[in-house]
């Protein structure tokens, strides 16, 4: 057992060690469809790709792994996400550790035994964490900022052959099913790790980017919309409502009370965005509801069917609230008069919430192959729908966004 645990601890002290030291690495190609990594790279983790597919991978022999321990460094406001993913036997045992609810998440499987340990103190609070992972013969130790500790443990009734073959490692996604997983986690990271202190190996990672994309400098909690992308959302729950910020699909489920109705909430600096903050439609529809804001007039814009309501004045917060027969608009200006609630007449327009798609950052076509248009360039600080904050890593689609950081 102590080799199995042994190619679980050098599996994750080997697969982020040549990805976390420098800035900006680029990927140089090796004759095939992959490209090369170079090993002194600092790593975004929320580079765009297919939602599972790791960021880079390689493969060892195990006979070239001789280390035992290693640190990095990771940052993130993101409470959810793969960090790392390693196996051995062509997948049949493996490790994976990322955080949930922000708390580091080992998940293990060796010889038809699931494991699953979580614990420490949160680490999506924005700031730099030193982890330390090490082997001590049949446990695994994940130390946090030098105090914390994590500590995984099995020990096998019958003794075992021992390990040898490869040893198969990936950073950012896995490289099994997810059916597999004990805890369901959400692979999408926004999150930068750096500072590796790693074995001396010369395998190269592999990697389908054309180079790797560096990491904010400084940075902020919030969604940022680089004006190239958006999100979208199904709002289609039907019966079977699902939580916003905890479900595995980007069925948004919202929970329509035709009384209390549904509120919108948005924060941030609305003079420096510019672009198309949402977008409202029904299938085979033209949008129905448009939230856009001119940074050159710094005047934020609600439109509903042909008719439009302006807001010019410097903007923090704004809510919009969706009633049977009204919509409201309040802002947090105390000098701004709220404008008079939207008289609508009938309740048939919240169907467009319950069979229809959400599109935030960006202005949602007409047709079904969700192509946009008018993206959003800025920071939003916060999004909630019905007093829940969504999380952008569950939507449909993503694209050019950091979905829990902006630059400071």
């Amino acid at each position: 057992m102590a080799m199995f645990w042994k190619a679980v601890a050098l599996g994750l002290l080997v697969a982020l060690g040549p990805a976390l030291q420098g800035r900006g690495a680029e990927a140089q190609g090796n004759g095939r469809d992959k490209k090369q990594v170079s090993g002194d790279a600092t790593m975004f983790l929320g580079q765009e790709r297919e939602k599972w597919r790791p960021l880079i991978h390689t493969t060892v022999n195990l006979t070239d792994i001789s280390s035992i321990k290693s640190s990095f460094q990771l940052r993130t406001f993101d409470p959810e996400g793969v960090i790392f993913y390693g196996d051995t036997k062509g997948g049949r045992d493996w490790f994976v550790l990322s955080l949930k609810d922000g708390i580091p998440l080992m998940q293990i499987y060796r010889s038809g035994m699931y494991v699953s340990v979580a614990g420490g103190a949160k680490l999506s609070d924005g700031e730099w964490h030193t982890l330390e992972v090490s082997n001590h013969g049949d446990f695994v130790i994940l130390e946090m900022d030098g105090g914390n500790k994590l500590v995984v443990g099995m020990h096998p009734a019958e003794p075992e052959e021992a390990l040898s073959g490869e040893l198969r490692l990936a950073v950012g996604g896995v490289l099994i099913s997810t059916d597999h997983m004990i805890v369901p986690v959400e692979p999408r990271f926004d999150a930068c790790v750096r500072q590796g202190s790693w074995l001396n190996l010369s395998t190269p990672w592999e990697t389908d980017a054309e180079e790797l994309w560096s990491c904010y400098q400084h940075l902020r909690p919030g969604s940022y919309f680089s004006g190239a992308g958006f999100a979208i959302f199904n709002t289609s729950g039907g019966n079977n409502v699902l939580d916003i910020d905890k479900s595995e699909r980007a069925d948004a489920g919202f929970d329509i009370d035709t009384h209390a109705g549904i509120k919108v909430e948005l924060l941030g600096d609305f003079s420096k965005m510019d672009g198309t903050i949402l977008s409202i439609k029904a299938a085979g529809q033209e949008p129905t509801f448009t939230l856009t804001s001119n940074n050159n007039t710094e005047e934020v814009t609600f439109t509903f069917g042909e008719k439009e309501y302006s807001m010019k004045a410097p903007l923090r917060k704004l809510e919009i609230i969706f009633q049977s027969d009204l919509i409201q608009l309040r802002t947090d200006k105390s000098n701004i008069t709220d404008l008079s609630p939207i008289q609508v007449g009938h309740s048939g327009y919240l169907e467009k919430w319950r069979n229809g798609r959400l599109g935030l950052g960006g202005l949602l076509g007409e047709s079904e192959d969700e192509v946009g248009s008018h993206f959003l360039a800025g920071c939003l600080e916060k999004i909630q729908v019905q007093g829940k904050d969504l999380d952008l890593d569950l939507a449909v689609k993503h694209k050019s966004i950091t979905s829990h950081s902006c630059p400071a």
